[in-house]
């Protein structure tokens, strides 16, 4: 079965911003190097041409992206970081396999990062909830379209909009480095893991948060963890 073509090339003028790889708030054409070479990747991952196992030359990267291979390396060590690329001496780059107690893991620091961060942002936003009721009408919609993808890119950015109301940026940092959109994606794509009902779950982050509810900071910590339960069979 032929994989999917190639990602638009990122170093073009012509080509769009990739969603929800970039950083956030860092404009795509200010993004040092190396941040464009690991957006390209991340989205080869995510639209299949990789797959785990699969050996990710930097060479043929470089050679793609018209650019050196120090740039490749240095967004691959990233990924590596993210423990979604591995590498040994003299066999380069492979994607990671990707395994249920590694998404848990994963998890467990995502879900105390939006204890804390659900929290601090509820007296910031002041029960302004608009641009959470966007995310959720879209995601309603994708829900009614069937468009798995567009659910997931919405609930991330609905957690996106949370951690980036707290005030705190070396919180929005840690959660940021995580890549929750892709490892959102790729848990979909590679484990099967269950997409919740997306507008309704994420419907009472939203109203504890108008109502100013002392128990918030478990709620979000209960709805993060749910996302790591186990594949369904088949």
């Amino acid at each position: 079965m032929p994989r999917p073509t190639s990602p638009a090339n990122p170093m073009s003028p012509a080509a769009p911003p990739p969603s929800g790889a970039s950083t956030p708030g860092l404009p795509l054409e200010r993004a040092p190097l190396h941040e464009h070479v690991r957006t390209f990747i991340l989205e080869g991952l995510v639209a299949g041409r990789w797959e785990p196992g699969d050996r990710i030359v930097e060479r043929r990267i470089a050679v793609e992206l018209g650019t050196s291979q120090a740039p490749v390396r240095e967004a691959l060590r990233e990924l590596e970081a993210m423990e979604l690329v591995t590498s040994s001496p003299n066999k380069g780059a492979r994607v990671q396999e990707l395994t249920v107690d590694q998404l848990r893991d994963v998890y467990v620091v995502r879900a105390a990062l939006e204890r804390r961060a659900v929290m601090l942002a509820a007296p910031r936003l002041a029960g302004n909830t608009a641009a959470l009721e966007e995310h959720l009408l879209a995601m309603r919609r994708a829900a009614v379209e069937g468009d798995v993808d567009g659910q997931a890119l919405h609930g991330v950015a609905f957690h996106r909009a949370i951690v980036h109301a707290c005030g705190n940026p070396v919180l929005i940092r840690h959660w940021d480095g995580l890549g929750v959109e892709v490892w959102t994606r790729l848990s979909l794509r590679w484990l099967r893991t269950e997409l919740h009902d997306n507008a309704e779950d994420h419907e009472e982050i939203a109203e504890g948060l108008l109502r100013g509810d002392p128990h918030l900071g478990r709620l979000m910590e209960r709805h993060v963890m749910d996302y790591a339960r186990e594949p369904k069979n088949g």
